[in-house]
């Protein structure tokens, strides 16, 4: 089974998608999807460590065969659209793994109180929060990433990793920060 590197709120910060695209490598992850907020950093945000919109593109472009969805968040304007390689504007996907739907959006619109029709055993995968989230609620499996710039609740920049037991939250040094197995 093939990884999948989860990235989400990127926010224009070059230094925090280096840094969670060096330890997904590290992780031997061969795909990537990415849940929405890429280059703005938004309004009320800070401007995130290595603010550098047009670095973001560029990585993410150098990799865009390795991406396989990519969602937009609340942040993420049609401008960024005319910078990305690949799509970016669908506000969700649905993605298939091992027979398990996967119903990944960025948060602003469809949250983990508003679920989607899924099965138990399905996934519904949100950023936006920039809280990292893996559970399971009534047979649902619920994940959020964090974010790789702008982390909140106290938590540190971090990735999700799409393994072959289960989904993981990933702090850009490595360490595991939580797990949800896939049973």
């Amino acid at each position: 089974m093939k990884k999948l590197a989860i990235i989400s709120d990127i926010h224009g910060s070059a230094a925090g998608l280096q840094r969670a695209l060096e330890q997904a490598d590290r992780e031997g992850a061969e795909r990537i999807l990415l849940l929405g907020d890429l280059l703005y950093h938004g309004p009320r945000n800070p401007l995130p460590e290595g603010y550098d919109p047009q670095e973001v593109a560029r990585l993410l472009n150098s990799r865009k065969t390795q991406v396989v969805g990519a969602v937009r968040g609340n942040c993420d304007a049609e401008v960024d659209q005319m910078l990305i390689g690949f799509a970016v504007m669908g506000e969700y996907a649905v993605l298939l793994h091992e027979e398990r739907k996967m119903f990944v959006t960025h948060g602003h619109h469809r949250r983990m109180d508003d679920l989607p029709d899924l099965l138990p055993g399905d996934v519904f995968m949100q950023g936006h929060t920039h809280i990292p989230v893996a559970e399971t609620r009534g047979g649902i499996h619920l994940f959020n990433p964090g974010s790789v710039s702008l982390p909140k609740g106290g938590y540190p920049p971090s990735y999700g990793l799409l393994d072959g037991s289960g989904l993981a939250v990933k702090g850009l040094d490595g360490a595991e920060i939580m797990r949800l197995e896939l049973a």
